[in-house]
């Protein structure tokens, strides 16, 4: 844990995590440089989207230490003890961070555009003219500039979840987190969410992702972690993981889904 803390987006140290008697996350410690692309895999309930809830303080840690680029994200720290931020404190830190669902989580009764815009003018309180203006670029961004007045009902899988990310970009965010963004999308619709994320990571975004597509994860991630049973298990340059995998439950996975 020698890197320059300066660099670092995300800085995990010991998160612990449990709901009831059930740890989800034993002994997470996991950097994340600016511009930096981590991929998360492993098994259903090995908890990477748990880690991810826990970043923007959707999930509150049980021990350890959270920060994102430099601050301790849902807590004071105080004579070496931790007191939970107001919960308009941790909503103040979680506009920095942008989240994208398995869910697409869009307003039904609001056209696209009108789902852009929303929080701009309600948390940032831009004018409405300035976050149309905003609002239409980031869908041109997405590939949906013709898709400004549809409502979510008229629109498919993958452009539901393109318009959801235009929605998180709207709030300017330094860090984006995707929670398996393409899970829920019919296979035909998998390339064009995927094709946006690639921008994203082109364009010098800090993105953490937890996904299943390890095409996606071999040609985009920068580093690519294997998690199970709430552990990181193996962690590298993603072509070395996936291509000769040190660990042999990183094997034992990968021979089932490469």
């Amino acid at each position: 844990m020698n890197t320059n803390t300066q660099s670092l987006m995300v800085d995990a140290r010991h998160v612990r995590k449990s709901f009831g008697s059930h740890t989800v996350l034993q002994d997470i410690s996991l950097e994340v440089k600016r511009g930096e692309v981590l991929c998360l895999v492993g098994p259903s309930g090995s908890g990477k989207s748990t880690f991810l809830r826990c970043i923007n303080h959707l999930e509150v840690i049980d021990a350890g230490r959270l920060f994102v680029d430099g601050q301790l994200i849902g807590y004071r720290e105080h004579d070496n003890k931790l007191h939970e931020l107001k919960p308009q404190e941790s909503a103040a830190q979680r506009r920095d961070i942008g989240m994208v669902f398995q869910k697409f989580n869009l307003f039904p009764h609001m056209t696209a555009l009108e789902n852009v815009i929303e929080a701009p003018i309600r948390v940032k309180k831009l004018s409405r003219d300035a976050a149309i203006i905003r609002g239409r670029e980031l869908l041109d961004r997405v590939g949906l500039a013709d898709k400004e007045n549809s409502y979510p009902a008229h629109l498919s899988g993958g452009q539901q979840q393109r318009v959801a990310i235009a929605r998180a970009l709207a709030m300017e965010p330094k860090l984006m987190l995707f929670d398996e963004p393409t899970s829920a999308l019919d296979p035909e619709l998998v390339g064009e969410v995927l094709d946006v994320m690639r921008e994203l990571a082109t364009s010098g975004m800090t993105m953490i992702v937890v996904t299943h597509e390890m095409g996606f994860a071999r040609e985009v991630a920068d580093s690519l972690a294997f998690m199970d049973f709430g552990v990181v298990v193996e962690r590298g340059n993603p072509i070395e993981v996936l291509n000769n995998p040190q660990q042999a439950r990183t094997q034992a996975f990968l021979a089932k889904v490469l």
